[in-house]
């Protein structure tokens, strides 16, 4: 199998991020690594540094990262853990939760590029449902 771009959903809940990967994975075909870090080490709602750094670097096959926040802190806490990272392999999004991660894992699955994965994540923001 190709090595693809990777997908770690931030979120405050693991319930809220589970059920979106979930449906990620019937999206990506099989072919995107999609991981969750969300939630407090001690199951409670929050972020995690710890959580985050280990979704990372366990997603990393080798094709780069995209994280895409839930809200707030989630954006905060990545952020101190992507200045922490080595090399330029994984990038935060700005983009809405499930929209631009369902955009990312898609563009994932057909082999795209780290940036264009990224980019195609940013632009569901001028997804309209109707």
């Amino acid at each position: 199998m190709d090595v693809v771009v990777a997908v770690v959903l931030v979120s405050h809940s693991a319930a809220l991020a589970g059920g979106l990967r979930e449906l990620l994975a019937e999206l990506g075909g099989g072919r995107v690594t999609v991981l969750v870090a969300a939630g407090t080490a001690d199951g409670g709602l929050g972020t995690g540094y710890e959580l985050i750094a280990e979704a990372v670097r366990v997603a990393d096959g080798g094709a780069g990262v995209v994280l895409v926040p839930d809200l707030g802190s989630s954006v905060l806490t990545a952020r101190a853990v992507l200045a922490d990272l080595p090399g330029g392999g994984a990038v935060l999004v700005d983009a809405p939760f499930v929209e631009g991660a369902v955009a990312a894992v898609v563009t994932a699955s057909t082999g795209a590029g780290l940036a264009e994965v990224a980019a195609a994540a940013e632009q569901a923001w001028h997804h309209r449902k109707f």
